[in-house]
């Protein structure tokens, strides 16, 4: 069985993707804890380190009869592992907030697994409806988030079941952007505050993490 994760901030050692590795490390041990004797194939991606595009709105994928009908023709870092991706057994896509968005990069994979499987008017072509997850990290605090950012969490848990199933979402919130505050310009945020939140608060949404993973590969299992 096969499991996907994707790292979209272009940090490789900070929130999202620690949050990323507590879940792949979920995968691991629950899915050995229930198939001892068999393997599985965990795949970590750092989503910046690809060379790809967004949808170009070709409409190929919507083209009847075309040769790339449910499928994404662009010819970049992303077009095989889309196959793979959209035939694997559990997703788990991670994110910081930018801008009150995903990352581009994020925002770009988004459009390249849904908008294939999406059917103007009709049902989703995907015939796998896999257990997903959602990791979203921001240095705002819940109230704020809940004010601001509510419909674009709305709107990407719609986009991602069209192509999979509605996903499991895992919010950190008031992170830590900065080890020394004092190096950049911040008139926004109390850095002892932060520090002491992240402190208290983190470890628990990695064991969160830890255990979303878990709960993918029993959903997987059960299909």
């Amino acid at each position: 069985m096969k499991y996907y994760l994707f790292n979209g901030s272009p940090r490789s050692n900070r929130n999202t993707v620690k949050m990323l590795e507590s879940a792949k490390k979920g995968i691991i041990d629950k899915f050995k804890e229930l198939r001892p004797d068999e393997d599985c194939d965990v795949k970590l991606i750092d989503l910046f380190k690809l060379n790809y595009k967004g949808c170009m709105s070709c409409f190929n994928c919507k083209l009847i009869d075309g040769p790339f009908y449910g499928k994404c023709p662009i010819n970049d870092d992303l077009k095989d592992l889309l196959e793979d991706v959209w035939d694997c057994d559990g997703l788990i896509i991670g994110s910081p907030i930018y801008f009150g968005e995903l990352t581009g990069q994020t925002r770009n994979l988004l459009e390249r697994l849904i908008f294939p499987k999406l059917v103007y008017g009709g049902e989703s072509l995907s015939t796998n409806r896999m257990p997903t997850a959602l990791f979203l990290t921001m240095n705002v605090n819940e109230e704020l988030f809940n004010q601001l950012y509510t419909p674009m969490l709305e709107n990407t848990k719609v986009m991602m079941n069209i192509a999979f199933k509605e996903p499991v979402v895992l919010q950190a919130y008031n992170t830590v952007q900065f080890d020394d505050y004092s190096k950049y310009e911040n008139y926004a945020f109390d850095p002892d505050e932060k520090h002491a939140y992240e402190e208290e608060n983190f470890p628990k949404t990695l064991e969160e993490a830890y255990n979303i993973g878990c709960d993918i590969v029993e959903k997987s299992l059960e299909k």
